[in-house]
């Protein structure tokens, strides 16, 4: 494919990105600017400039909104907002939070909180899972105890984050090694070589942030401790490896028994309950549907192939095949916003580099996997961000500058290429 070709195939995502921005940057605020505004436009600009009849143009995009996965995506985001808004209807929020402060010293707070994070993620295999687990008891304990809502909220997606690079049963683990043709095993001891680091750094500067942190202990004897039991059923049945869809039904069905033992509702108000943390994920189903269809025109028109075949034609060398094999995966993520998709997307071609030029097929899982993670790590628009920004109630812009971790293990990814590192 030509460059004029090429780039018109990519320019329904220059598209969004330049209304986004602009319009940002007009407003002088990046998080006044809804994200579904701005696919919104991208997506009718695409439809448009693409070629064939409307209804076949249309029935391309439809065909890429409602892909399985988007659809179970979308599945997951509305059992996530009912069981939210349910168990924060009943106070299972509020009790899980005054336990986490009574427990932990006000010191190891943040490092606390991140870790928890990393176990879980590492148990669920899952970012999403964890962020549904986890934001609401973070974005409680800020308010609690006066730290800022964006913060907290990306403590926890930056442990998100950890378990969705290095979790054996994690999407991205799975696709990242049958596309290089190596064992999980394989994968994992080359990549905690390479994140091993930024998680210590991580640990490190969370300790020294919180170091004179001061929380007014919550009186915890006040409160109803069967009312720990949604979130502690949760983790339980993640860690034991239940599917996601069964994990949040589980949830939703005992906020409602433990709801109408206490009293706290009605058959009426836990509908309504159940309405309203729904509805919290609106624009979350709104823009991964657009998403999901916008990919789809920019594959069908040769963009996802054009970035392939540009960065692939100069390879020369291990490092610049390294090199070449993460600008794959990370721009292909861009064009994305999804770390699965991604991989699967550039996995094939990246096997193929690492074979030219005796990259071990490890190392080729291990920059795949960490590269698309650190990049949706960036991303306003990811499923990530989006999911935790509706629990949290803010922008998913504003937890962006306090994804320490993200960033960290990017800098260790782009070193293990520069330093070949680790040599095996």
């Amino acid at each position: 494919m030509n460059l004029k070709k090429g780039l018109f195939a990519l320019s329904p995502l220059v598209v969004f990105l330049v209304v986004y921005l602009l319009s940002s940057i007009i407003a002088g605020d990046f998080y006044k600017v809804p994200v579904c505004s701005a696919f919104l436009i991208s997506c009718v600009y695409a439809v448009l400039t693409t070629k064939g009849k409307l209804s076949q143009r249309l029935e391309i995009f439809s065909k890429g909104a409602g892909h399985p996965n988007i659809l179970l995506m979308i599945w997951i985001f509305i059992l996530a907002g009912a069981f939210a808004g349910t168990a924060k209807d009943i106070g299972a929020v509020h009790a899980t939070v005054s336990l986490t402060l009574s427990l932990i010293p006000a010191r190891a707070l943040y490092t606390g909180l991140f870790l928890t994070s990393c176990f879980i993620s590492m148990s669920l295999g899952t970012s999403v899972g964890t962020i549904v687990a986890l934001v609401p008891i973070a974005s409680g304990i800020a308010s609690e105890a006066g730290v800022g809502v964006e913060f907290m909220t990306a403590i926890i997606v930056g442990g998100a984050f950890f378990g969705d690079n290095l979790s054996f049963i994690s999407d991205t683990t799975i696709a990242a090694t049958r596309a290089a043709g190596c064992e999980m095993h394989q994968k994992f001891k080359t990549n905690i070589q390479i994140i091993l680091p930024a998680v210590i750094i991580v640990s490190v500067l969370y300790v020294v942030l919180g170091w004179n942190l001061h929380i007014n202990r919550p009186d915890f004897e006040s409160v109803n401790p069967i009312k720990l039991l949604p979130y502690i059923l949760v983790i339980v049945l993640a860690l034991l490896r239940a599917h996601v869809v069964v994990v949040l039904i589980s949830g939703i069905l005992l906020n409602a028994i433990i709801a109408f033992v206490y009293g706290d509702f009605t058959w009426v108000s836990w509908l309504v309950s159940i309405g309203g943390g729904i509805s919290s994920m609106s624009e979350l189903i709104i823009v991964t549907l657009l998403a999901g269809g916008l990919l789809e025109m920019i594959r069908h028109n040769g963009g996802l192939d054009f970035i392939i075949d540009r960065l692939t034609r100069r390879v020369n060398g291990r490092r610049g095949a390294q090199a070449s094999i993460a600008a794959l995966v990370s721009l292909a993520n861009f064009c994305t916003a999804n770390n699965t998709i991604a991989i699967i997307t550039t996995g094939g071609i990246s096997s193929d580099i690492g074979r030219r030029f005796g990259i071990a097929p490890r190392k080729v899982a291990s920059i795949l996997d960490t590269f698309s993670c650190f990049i949706q790590g960036m991303l306003p628009y990811g499923a990530q961000l989006l999911m935790a920004a509706s629990l949290a109630q803010i922008s998913s812009s504003a937890i962006i500058p306090y994804l320490y971790y993200p960033f960290v293990m990017g800098f260790f990814a782009i070193l293990s290429i520069i330093f070949d590192y680790p040599k095996k």
